[in-house]
């Protein structure tokens, strides 16, 4: 029996820049201690140096060409237990993994696209979310243009991966694969839409107060340093 912690909080931790690796084995902490009711809710912003990420239902053919060629580009690829196909993470895009408690997998995408469709609104972009169009079209769309995406994956109830959001990274890594498994999909960005300078502190800002309303938690920003100490505390017994 998973006995949770029952809090209204969300902690926030700003990473900054860090490799995919170092993250996914931070995630794989921080849902171990959710799971123990250890720490509350907790949502992971940063981005990533250039890396593809290759989900569960990836195909070869989504990356038409050689790891060589993508590594002389300066892009790694990494293999990861999310849903989802491939898609690409690299400075400039938002990532959020939020490692938290869901009971309605469904409903928590949709939350997430929501989020990201008011934060853009923020932006002055009008998107939408198209998680009810099929679990390929997950995600926030710009048009037909793909802004945001989404892929998780859900242990004992508590979720893993998350989000990322294109303020103003490089979109050229995009056309050099087949994003998502959507052949012919053209990807935007905040800068894209608008013309001007994504802002990605902004942007970050909304996301992590949007999500926190959206769980109808309250937001509480915790320091990296502070989240290292909460895992590495003596994990409660299990009850019963």
């Amino acid at each position: 029996m998973w006995h949770h912690l029952v809090t209204v909080d969300l902690w926030t931790v700003h990473l900054g820049r860090v490799p995919y690796a170092d993250a996914l084995a931070l995630q794989h902490r921080v849902r171990a201690a959710r799971q123990a009711g250890a720490i509350p809710d907790t949502l992971l912003l940063l981005e990533h140096p250039p890396v593809y990420t290759r989900g569960r239902r990836s195909d070869p053919g989504e990356l038409p060409f050689a790891p060589e060629w993508y590594a002389e580009r300066g892009i790694e690829i990494a293999d990861v237990d999310r849903g989802g196909k491939v898609t690409y993470h690299g400075p400039g895009q938002l990532v959020g993994y939020p490692i938290v408690g869901v009971t309605d997998v469904m409903a928590f995408v949709e939350q997430l696209e929501q989020v990201m469709v008011d934060a853009l609104r923020e932006e002055g972009i009008e998107a939408r979310g198209r998680a009810a169009d099929g679990r390929d079209f997950t995600g926030v769309w710009v048009g037909e243009r793909k802004i945001g995406s989404i892929g998780l994956h859900i242990s004992h109830g508590v979720t893993m991966h998350g989000l990322s959001l294109n303020v103003d990274n490089d979109l050229a890594p995009f056309d050099w694969v087949v994003a998502c498994g959507l052949g012919g999909v053209a990807a935007t960005s905040v800068q894209q839409e608008t013309g001007r300078a994504g802002r990605l502190d902004c942007v970050r800002r909304r996301v992590a107060l949007g999500l926190a309303q959206a769980l109808d938690h309250r937001q509480r920003l915790v320091t990296p340093q502070a989240l290292e100490r909460a895992l590495e505390a003596p994990k409660p017994s299990p009850v019963g």
